[in-house]
């Protein structure tokens, strides 16, 4: 009987592992600046950001700081117009 009841827990355990593992996975961002091509009116005139465009930034809001490390991004990423999209959309520009 203990048995049973041991088994059934282990099982219980590594399913919810596996499931809680899977939804980390699921919520990963992929860092790809190209992922951000949706901002690039707003980023680069004072055009109003769309929601793809903020759907896209909150996504990405994990990878700003690689972006804004990196020399070719960190212009565009930093700007006042970027900075103004980011804040039109919720999503703050982390200092890193």
């Amino acid at each position: 009987m203990k048995s049973s009841v041991e088994c059934t827990t282990v099982f219980a355990v590594t399913v919810l592992v596996v499931i809680l593992a899977g939804s980390q996975i699921a919520t990963a961002a992929t860092c790809s600046v190209t992922q951000l091509s949706p901002c690039l009116p707003a980023f680069t005139s004072s055009a109003r950001p769309s929601a793809q465009c903020c759907s896209k930034l909150k996504e990405q809001r994990p990878c700003l700081c690689g972006y804004i490390r990196n020399p070719s991004l960190r212009s565009y990423v930093t700007s006042p117009n970027a900075r103004k999209v980011a804040s039109t959309c919720g999503v703050s520009i982390p200092k890193c």
